[in-house]
């Protein structure tokens, strides 16, 4: 074990003894994502990911002498409408903070309940924690003082596919397909915006949007993929919509390559099988094998606390988000949402992959992204595998922090 895996592990067991002592001064979070549903694999290991995250930060001390962090979950539904009325309920348990990401729809219905009781109720004020909403309007047009953002954003992402794509003389006939809200929409239209931008010659072949969490069988849009010549599959689906698309292009004997964002998300890796291998890349901030003593502890830690149900940690947006939060809370003096807002802006952290830098004009964060290759992992010399599959993601190419910054129009109200 490294020495990031003892001190974690150590930590973990003194946060574990103390708790009863600390029970009382807990600053609560409340998780809002879906537990029942077509994404509830999708929400129940980003909630576990985020109750790590807390005992990280916990078995260090806590902040500001000894408070800890508590985790609340609400199911969302994967519903704007059910995550609002969840909003609703954690503020009249008193919790001040939110944390959630599946869904950019949900993300915006947060950020506008957020930001009318915040109006209302400016000694209540809500601060919300983005942890996967990668919509790019929530750091421009639709931006929000009580909003930050812990993920990249989708045009962010897209700028780091459009240099690899850049790269590769064998892409010639992109198809696109995405779900139909607005998160896939934005995907969709970075990708027509800035993959032809990047290489005259590429053509944009089919471009598909469908319902969200519905479709049960991909195989008719396989056919269109197949017939259009498509070489390559640009796509920002996740959860189920992820794995059923990526199993009905195998069944169908498909070779077309994948270009995903969440390629990596629970439940699609087993779905790829051996036939993703080589054809599978993920675009994230986030890989286990992106090197480094923390990387791999913090993949680790979390594999052995949850083997028994094979859930593998895949993206560090929770633990990077409670980590500057209680720095900010620490600067500040203050567990006040409009007080660790304002420590929150500029601040630098040291992530496991880098420095990161949270902007002030929009409130997103700039950290390294890295574009990874589904592989074998024995073959690849990789340390750890993906759920078990003896296949996992290698970073092949790596971009700073500085190089994703892009131009916001954000117009941010601040509170007085």
């Amino acid at each position: 074990m490294s020495k990031w895996g003892r001190y974690l592990t150590i930590g973990f067991l003194v946060f574990a003894g103390a708790s009863a002592s600390v029970s009382a001064e807990t600053i609560k979070i409340a998780w809002i994502d879906p537990l029942s549903g077509a994404f509830a694999n999708v929400g129940e290991s980003t909630l576990r990911h985020t109750q790590f995250a807390a005992d990280v930060v916990n078995s260090h001390g806590g902040v500001l002498g000894g408070k800890t962090f508590e985790i609340v979950p609400f199911d969302g539904k994967a519903s704007a409408q059910d995550s609002v009325l969840a909003l609703q309920k954690a503020i009249d348990q008193g919790i001040r903070y939110v944390i959630q990401g599946a869904g950019s729809n949900v993300t915006h219905a947060l950020r506008d309940a957020i930001e009318k009781h915040n109006l209302r109720n400016p000694e209540r004020s809500v601060l919300q924690l983005n942890i996967a909403g990668n919509d790019s309007t929530l750091v421009n047009e639709r931006c929000s003082f009580w909003h930050f953002r812990f993920d990249a954003g989708t045009d962010m992402k897209m700028q780091a596919l459009g240099a690899y794509v850049a790269a590769q003389s064998g892409i010639k006939k992109v198809y696109l397909i995405n779900q139909d809200y607005a998160f896939g929409q934005a995907v969709a239209r970075a990708a027509r915006e800035m993959l032809p931008a990047r290489r005259s010659d590429l053509q944009i072949v089919g471009d598909d949007l469908h319902p969200f969490g519905k479709v049960k069988d991909f195989s008719p849009y396989v056919s269109k993929i197949t017939a259009a010549g498509a070489d390559t599959v640009v796509t920002g689906n996740w959860g189920s919509d992820m794995s059923l698309l990526v199993k009905a292009s195998n069944d169908a004997g498909a070779r077309a390559n994948f270009l995903t964002y969440w390629g990596n998300i629970p439940g699609s890796p087993k779905a790829f099988g051996t036939a993703g291998v080589g054809h599978v890349k993920v675009v994230s901030q986030w890989f286990a094998n992106t090197g480094g003593a923390r990387t791999l502890a913090l993949a680790e830690e979390y594999r052995r606390r949850y083997e028994a149900i094979k859930d593998d940690y895949f993206i560090s947006t929770s633990l990077t988000a409670i980590e500057m939060v209680a720095k900010a809370m620490t600067q500040a003096g203050s567990v006040e949402p409009l007080a660790v807002a304002k420590a929150l802006e500029n601040m630098k952290w040291q992530s496991d992959t880098g420095e990161v830098q949270m902007r002030a004009d929009n409130h997103q964060l700039l950290q390294p992204l890295f574009i990874s290759s589904f592989v074998n992992a024995e073959k690849a010399g990789l340390r750890l595998d993906a759920e078990g599959t003896g296949n996992g993601f290698r970073v092949d190419y790596r971009i700073e922090g500085k190089d994703t910054a892009l131009p916001t129009t954000c117009k941010m109200i601040r509170p007085e």
